[in-house]
């Protein structure tokens, strides 16, 4: 897949899963249990041990399965992400030189941003989504309405206070996308390797959007 199909992709399904897990082999059921369940995007961050092998061996297995690296903080460990098979980068915070290298590879880069400086910023340095982290200090939904009046064409991605009350509420506002973490990838159903739990998370976020979607077209 190239960048314009992986970010395309990414905007059709509107969620991006944040694995943030306490070891490789939770990492690895966590992204396979939310791709089987219905959400083939999965943003494996750099906290798990041993990440970059997660995204490699991710990467190898699994074709179809877009698999980025979150919480990429630096050059080497962006180079090193891609070189493993990640197909996105993912930063907490504005890094242009992530951006510009990210670029530069032809991989889709989603740094965050939280103020309008920021936000405008890596819009203009090319950056493909705005990832704004964490939006719930703001206001949330509100503060995602704020920013699209400004910013009609930047394509924000909402992180921080994602769950199944709310992300019927950031995409009513204007997120092409939400990312979320514990709120689906739950610790205790990855703990259990209850499959079946993860499975229904998804169903359930991906139902939301959905609709969500369908009441704000004009």
């Amino acid at each position: 897949m190239n960048r314009e199909t992986i970010c395309a992709r990414i905007e059709e399904i509107g969620i991006v899963p944040a694995v943030r897990v306490f070891s490789a082999e939770e990492a690895l059921f966590a992204v396979e249990a939310v791709s089987s369940g219905g959400i083939p995007v999965a943003e494996v961050t750099l906290t798990v041990p041993n990440a970059i092998s997660v995204i490699s061996e991710l990467a190898g297995k699994h074709h179809d399965l877009i698999v980025g690296a979150g919480t990429v903080r630096d050059l080497e460990t962006a180079r090193r992400s891609i070189d493993a098979g990640a197909k996105f980068l993912s930063s907490p915070g504005l890094d242009l030189e992530i951006v510009e290298f990210a670029l530069k590879r032809g991989i889709p880069v989603l740094p965050g941003a939280l103020t309008p400086s920021e936000i405008m910023a890596a819009w203009r340095a090319g950056s493909d989504f705005v990832k704004v982290f964490p939006c719930s200090v703001l206001g949330g939904p509100s503060y995602i309405k704020a920013l699209k009046s400004p910013f009609p064409d930047v394509k924000l991605i909402a992180a921080g206070g994602v769950n199944q009350k709310t992300v019927a509420e950031f995409v009513m506002a204007g997120a092409v996308a939400v990312g979320v973490g514990r709120d689906l990838v739950s610790p205790e159903a990855v703990r259990r390797r209850e499959r079946h739990w993860i499975h229904e998370l998804t169903r359930r976020f991906l139902g939301i959007v959905g609709e969500a979607r369908a009441q704000a077209a004009p």
